[in-house]
């Protein structure tokens, strides 16, 4: 029997990075169609328009994750607030636009029990993304070429026997400037939030999850589905827990046969015709 899926107030999920070949759209759907929300907060770089723009190759399960979402929207009238992020900047022309009852804007206040909190991307305090578009550009080409090195390393270490690593996640966490850059980026964000009288700050965009007090304000990451796979959760009770897929994964495993190529139609399985949303 398939175990109910677990329900929250609200979903944070960034960087998905789909039209990427790092990208684990497969994963993300998987707790996505594991989890039940009022409202799905997208924010930003959900679909990566630089490396599509490069010739990046769109996937069939890339397909599948969007169709998925708007499922969501047309059966169960799932509220969507989808924020502009860098890798999908072009989308800035256009903002803020609403249809259904999905909404796609720059930044919004999140209301929360214990009081609001700015969500945005986060690439405005990033000077390069925003000032240096070519150094952002070969920034990016630097990434790609790293995670492709470390797909064939952590080929070369499963069949070893080891466990995955994370190359650019040591070098966050070894190279200093990389870790300055991640601590003045904190506290800019936290200091952006206490000005529009907030208690706290929800972001991505540095691939970095946490959930941490910062400059007094509740500083939220929700990561990324490229590496870090994790997400925000809030709780009925407006309490937040940052999720990691590694720990989803204990309570619903995925089917080993379950791969990018499969075509097969399960949105209609998911979401039956006239099934009230209450029966989420």
């Amino acid at each position: 029997m398939k175990k109910p899926p677990l329900r929250y107030k609200t979903i944070f999920i960034s960087d998905v990075h789909l039209g990427t070949l790092n990208c684990k759209a497969k994963e993300c759907l998987h707790f996505l169609k594991n989890t039940r929300c009022d409202r799905l907060v997208l924010n930003g770089d959900i679909i990566d328009g630089w490396q599509l723009g490069r010739g990046s190759k769109w996937s069939k399960m890339d397909t599948k994750f969007v169709r998925y979402i708007l499922k969501r929207v047309e059966k169960q009238q799932q509220e969507v607030i989808y924020l502009r992020g860098n890798h999908d900047d072009i989308l800035s022309r256009f903002l803020p636009m609403e249809f259904s009852t999905v909404k796609i804007v720059e930044d919004y206040i999140h209301e929360n029990a214990n009081g609001r909190y700015l969500v945005l991307h986060g690439d405005v305090f990033d000077t390069i993304t925003k000032n240096f578009t070519f150094l952002a550009h070969l920034g990016d080409w630097g990434y790609k070429m790293l995670m492709s090195l470390n797909r064939w390393y952590n080929k070369y270490r499963s069949w070893r026997g080891k466990e995955y690593y994370s190359l650019s996640k040591a070098i966050k966490a070894k190279v200093k400037k990389a870790v300055s850059f991640i601590s003045d980026f904190e506290e800019k964000l936290a200091k952006l939030a206490a000005s529009r009288d907030c208690v706290g700050v929800i972001c991505g965009h540095i691939h970095t999850p946490a959930d941490k007090h910062c400059e007094g304000m509740h500083y939220l990451n929700s990561g990324d589905w490229v590496e870090s796979l994790s997400a925000i959760v809030e709780h009925q009770d407006g309490r937040f827990e940052l999720i990691h897929f590694s720990e989803f994964l204990a309570e619903y495993p995925m089917k080993q046969e379950e791969n990018a190529n499969e075509i097969e139609d399960e949105l209609d399985a998911d979401f039956p015709r006239g099934l009230a949303a209450e029966g989420f």
